[in-house]
């Protein structure tokens, strides 16, 4: 599939949080925005296609969810996975990370343990700590260029209480895919202190050639309780129309997670939501592989180019995801100085220390966007850095 993604879109003036936000976020909208995790791609000509179709008709009414809609799910899943899931398994839900916290408020009460993976994704502090929950960290470790998991401290926090995990697989922002190994670990704690495991596993389409994504459920034994996030969103570039869903094989906490959605009376669909979700489960698989032929391209630039001419950075390889995870400590600056830096020369990137343990001296780079606007962002750095 012959797809333009080096193609420059202008995304200004479109209420677009990675572009319109950037003053506020950074102080100036003198920086190419390379921070928040979507991508500056057109999404598939088939979502655009279906989303055109749809708005032609002048009705935009509250809206069901279609048999269709869980067709699809049910047959990328298989299709792109290998993972045969049922029907009834299935949650709608208004997005992934509202799903983090649902399930903060279903599996937990006040007072209980909850177990992240710093450097994480930051809803994922928050989930636990705005309800009331103990937060408990068993940070990554990072071996050369790799990071792993410390089960032997995983199991210590395990002990403490802990009643729920939240797993990121793959992790975002270092960009790790699990392996068959290290999930069948986790499950072994998981099941010896009866922990249930919400799997973020949105990320899940986005693997570099070589790599394997594996679900986690996939790899569970009778009685372990996983659910599984998954979404259109960051595969498709249609993050803004929220739509995810659930994977819950166990019949009781299907009917606790959808009375924690009842309570809150978190709407799951809108028409046009619908219909990207169908139209990219459904006809997306070409250009995915497509996109992720370029990303690999980028990545391998970017990598070459950080590798030669800023020698104080070092790129953690990513396995999945399209954020580059970079290790900055060998600048030499403290936190506040190393995100100035990246700001005076127009690289508005996220800082680590947003991640948690372990952030400290980090940048995350979103390589989601054409591969020149992100060299040259680049190299402004490197002139930064000569002045």
């Amino acid at each position: 599939m012959s797809i333009d993604f080096g193609r420059v879109i202008e995304r200004n003036g479109t209420a677009s949080v990675k572009w319109d936000g950037r003053g506020a976020h950074f102080g100036t909208t003198e920086v190419t925005p390379l921070w928040v995790a979507d991508m500056d791609f057109a999404a598939p000509e088939a979502v655009t296609q279906a989303l055109i179709e749809r708005a032609r008709h002048p009705v935009y009414g509250y809206t069901l969810d279609p048999d269709s809609a869980y067709d699809v799910l049910i047959g990328w899943l298989q299709r792109r996975h290998g993972w045969r899931i049922e029907r009834d398994w299935i949650v709608m839900a208004p997005g992934v990370v509202p799903s983090l916290y649902a399930a903060v408020h279903t599996f937990t009460q006040p007072g209980d343990g909850v177990i992240v993976q710093p450097p994480v994704y930051f809803p994922f502090f928050s989930a636990v700590t705005t309800p009331g929950r103990r937060l408990l960290e068993n940070p990554l470790r990072l071996d050369g260029e790799r990071y792993g998991i410390d089960f032997a401290h995983l199991e210590r926090r395990a002990a403490e209480g802990a009643r729920l995990m939240l797993l990121c697989s793959p992790h975002n922002p270092v960009g790790r895919v699990w392996t068959v190994a290290e999930l069948r670990e986790l499950l072994r704690i998981a099941r010896r202190h009866d922990i249930v495991i919400l799997s973020d596993e949105i990320h899940h389409d986005l693997i570099y050639p070589g790599e394997r994504h594996h679900p986690l459920a996939t790899l569970a034994e009778g009685g372990d309780r996983i659910i599984t996030a998954v979404a259109p969103s960051k595969t498709f570039n249609i993050p803004g129309l929220g739509l995810s869903a659930l994977i819950v094989p166990d019949a009781g906490h299907r009917q606790r997670l959808h009375q924690s959605f009842d309570l809150l009376h978190a709407g799951n669909y809108n028409p046009f939501s619908i219909v990207a979700f169908e139209a990219g489960y459904r006809n997306g698989d070409a250009w995915l592989d497509a996109l992720m032929t370029y990303l690999a391209q980028t990545r391998a630039a970017v990598g070459a180019f950080i590798a030669s001419k800023l020698p104080g950075i070092r790129v953690i390889p990513a396995q999945g995801t399209y954020l580059l995870w970079l290790d900055c400590r060998g600048m030499g600056l403290d936190d506040a100085t190393l995100m100035a830096c990246f700001i005076q020369a127009g690289a508005g990137l996220s800082p680590g220390t947003v991640f948690g343990t372990g952030g400290s001296g980090f940048m995350r780079l979103n390589i989601g966007a054409p591969k020149a606007v992100i060299l040259a962002a680049l190299d402004r750095l490197v002139a930064t850095l000569a002045g």
